[in-house]
């Protein structure tokens, strides 16, 4: 009797805890949060096209209403770095840095000047707005921030202690609901947001992965980000494509990287002295370049680029110097520090690369398109396997896995050859150096 007693004591004892409401508290929050960063990522998905759709239409409604961007772009450029600066600071530029740097913060004061659902709304906004006035920027990294920012409220709310861990989840989520890519938001949340493998992370993130990605298919289907297609090489000149799509690629990529840090440094020491100010007159001449380009090509550098990279995947060649004028866009639009991400741009322009060395070569343009996005996407952020997933996810071209793993692996080994440091992680440092600082001017004016 004594045995039986205790056992249905403890089975009570059992039943009590796993019905409690505080071990499931957290569990729902949890899952509400993750939801939650798939719906917004799919609002987010279609008002970032919306703007984009209102710009070429306002650009096309008269003869002379192309010279349109020349007043609208730098006005928008300068407007959403002067709205960052004062309302939403933080915000600027592509979120991914933000994240990382919010992992590598212990406080949470500090990671909250980073993440914060207030800088999640005000990146949306002004993003969305950049896109209006023709910035070649993306909307993939900054859901990256807003769903670390998502995930860190949770944590904040749920009462759950582990920061890290979730503002990994988030960034995961964020990239697998942007791109209806599931497997290319875990490999980015190991590859390249914590630099290494932790399995109870990795369940978290899996967790807000499937959630996230759940609600994205619920509101808009599944699909692929570029449509399908199917090519392969055939020849010893389409397998050529894999060296120079690689090396081209990695060595554009590592100059783009090498380039936004060095410049981006410089540009912090000038405007020290009245940082407010001078980056508006920054954000302001920036503006003014990417209109020009944009007008200068046609309309084609403006925006995401999206279009120009799935006509090339389906087969349609753009013109040789596509690429250039594109990266000298998105390099513009991120030297001005509006808020705006560089995945979308730097897909396009991979595209345009592949493109132009396809028509060179006078082989496959939908396979040398691909194979450029893999080579340049992979010299610019410095993750291979990130590269090759979220290409293949997106494209759904199994038959080339090999031809974009070995292109993708060539870019990142040339890019680190020529830039040892990954461009999102040498931004980080500059958001940890402010969050710091801003700590040590906060305890200084405290009184004792």
């Amino acid at each position: 009797m004594p045995a039986d007693y205790k056992k249905m004591k403890m089975l009570r004892r059992s039943r009590v805890v796993w019905g409690s409401w505080a071990l499931w508290k957290p569990r729902i929050v949890f899952w509400a949060g993750a939801l939650a960063i798939g719906v917004i990522s799919v609002g987010f998905a279609r008002a970032a096209d919306a703007a984009q759709h209102l710009f070429k239409a306002a650009t096309a409604v008269h003869p002379l209403a192309y010279l349109l961007p020349l007043l609208l772009t730098p006005a928008g450029f300068v407007l959403c770095s002067y709205l960052a600066a004062r309302l939403f600071p933080n915000s600027q530029g592509s979120g991914i840095p933000q994240a990382i740097a919010a992992r590598h913060l212990n406080d949470d004061l500090d990671r909250k000047r980073l993440l914060s659902l207030r800088l999640a709304f005000g990146k949306i906004l002004l993003t969305v707005v950049g896109l209006f006035c023709g910035a070649s920027i993306g909307r993939e990294g900054p859901t990256v921030q807003v769903g670390s920012s998502i995930m860190l409220a949770v944590a904040r709310f749920g009462g759950m202690a582990q920061a890290r861990g979730l503002i990994l989840a988030g960034s995961a989520a964020g990239i697998a609901a942007a791109f209806n890519t599931p497997l290319a938001g875990i490999v980015f949340a190991i590859e390249e947001m914590s630099r290494s493998y932790q399995s109870r992370a990795n369940g978290i993130v899996l967790t807000a992965v499937i959630l996230s990605g759940l609600a994205a298919l619920g509101l808009s289907g599944s699909y692929n980000y570029f449509g399908s297609t199917h090519v392969m090489p055939v020849g010893a000149r389409e397998w050529s494509l894999v060296l120079f799509c690689g090396v081209g690629g990695g060595a554009l990529g590592a100059l783009f990287s090498a380039l936004a840090l060095r410049l981006g440094q410089r540009l912090r020491r000038w405007a020290h002295p009245d940082p407010v100010k001078r980056m508006l007159l920054v954000a302001g001449l920036c503006g003014l370049a990417v209109a020009v380009i944009g007008v200068a090509s046609g309309g084609h550098t403006f925006g995401t680029g999206y279009e120009q990279a799935r006509g090339a995947i389906e087969g349609q060649a753009l013109p040789w110097y596509f690429f250039l004028t594109k990266l000298a866009a998105s390099f513009l639009s991120m030297l001005s520090g509006i808020p705006g991400g560089i995945f979308a741009p730097s897909l396009s322009v991979g595209a345009g690369l592949g493109s132009s060395i396809g028509q060179l070569l006078g082989v496959s343009i939908p396979l040398a398109a691909i194979l450029g996005m893999a080579g340049y996407f992979a010299g610019v952020v410095q993750a291979p396997m990130t590269a090759f997933v979220i290409i293949l996810e997106m494209t759904g071209d199994h038959e080339a896995v090999i031809p974009i793993m070995a292109v993708a692996m060539i870019g990142y080994v040339t890019s680190r050859l020529i830039s040892r440091e990954p461009l999102y992680h040498g931004l980080s440092r500059v958001f940890i150096a402010a969050a710091l600082r801003a700590r040590r001017a906060e305890d200084h004016a405290s009184p004792a």
